[in-house]
């Protein structure tokens, strides 16, 4: 399994990059880290696919970059079919220690349920991911134990 917390430089989110993230969740009543500790090394592109049986059983993509994990819900979990395309939503950005995350989040609490690493490893864009997300289509290809490949986001209307 690749290193979780390469050493290094440790860089983090700014304060306001999680605020979405953390105005759903207290941290007195659920397990989930809430950012500030240990980041990664600049240039490290972890990715992390969890399975959440939430209120609705869906997957989770998460994306390291710019000090957080860019997230998305996938209700049907990822396709290795390229030909089959799945519904991904753009969902609040994680901390960095989100990534290997595994628990029950409890009853009452923003996304209770339980959340299991399904896969990880690293991933690398195909071209700038900032202007990709901001175009509205990421490229990137995908180094996991499940997962590995080419993958697209699209942004649709």
């Amino acid at each position: 399994m690749p290193a979780r917390r390469p050493p290094g430089r440790v860089i983090g989110a700014q304060p306001d990059d999680l605020k979405l993230y953390r105005a759903k969740r207290s941290a007195q009543r659920t397990p989930e880290p809430f950012g500030g500790g240990v980041g990664t090394q600049p240039g490290s592109r972890v990715f992390v696919v969890q399975k959440h049986a939430a209120r609705r059983l869906h997957w989770d993509l998460r994306l390291e970059l710019g000090g957080v994990l860019k997230s998305w819900a996938v209700p049907k979990g990822p396709s290795r079919d390229p030909a089959e395309k799945r519904l991904a939503v753009e969902v609040e950005d994680h901390p960095l220690e989100y990534a290997d995350f595994e628990g029950v989040i409890p009853e009452g609490n923003y996304g209770a349920g339980r959340v299991i690493v399904w896969d990880f490893g690293r991933w690398e864009p195909v071209d700038d991911p900032d202007e990709g997300l901001h175009k509205g289509k990421l490229l990137f290809d995908l180094y996991g134990y499940k997962l590995r490949g080419r993958w697209t986001l699209v942004r649709t209307k």
